[in-house]
């Protein structure tokens, strides 16, 4: 959790608000179905509770906050440019909303997802 002074006590900025934050910001770059959790197949290859993996994972030591995102993009869409306006969507957001620095976003691309004509 983000902690700074201010003029009349402290400020705390939760991570999962920061979460929130950047799954927004993925969610508004054309290209990008959903925002949803991703999961890694054991050796076995059976699927356990363990292995399942939050959508966002953001880690934030001293006041610098890594994210981690697992999209799922639109079929048909080019992945790499559409994971790179991610990373600037998301960095960028979070940086103007908390004053928070984003060293880092990295996108897991955990799918494909048709787009329906309704």
């Amino acid at each position: 959790m983000d902690v700074r002074n201010t003029v009349a006590g402290s400020l705390k900025i939760s991570t999962d608000v920061v979460a929130k934050i950047a799954t927004l910001a993925a969610q508004e770059v054309d290209g990008v179905a959903s925002v949803a959790s991703g999961s890694m197949q054991s050796v076995r290859g059976l699927l356990s509770k363990a292995s399942l993996h939050k959508p966002v994972a953001v880690v934030i030591e001293d006041g610098v906050a890594t994210v981690t995102l697992h999209i799922v993009g639109k079929y048909g869409s080019k992945i790499v440019p559409v994971c790179e306006k991610v990373q600037e969507n998301v960095k960028q957001t979070i940086q103007n909303m908390t004053g928070i620095t984003v060293s880092r976003v990295d996108v897991i691309v955990s799918g494909l997802a048709e787009e329906t004509d309704a």
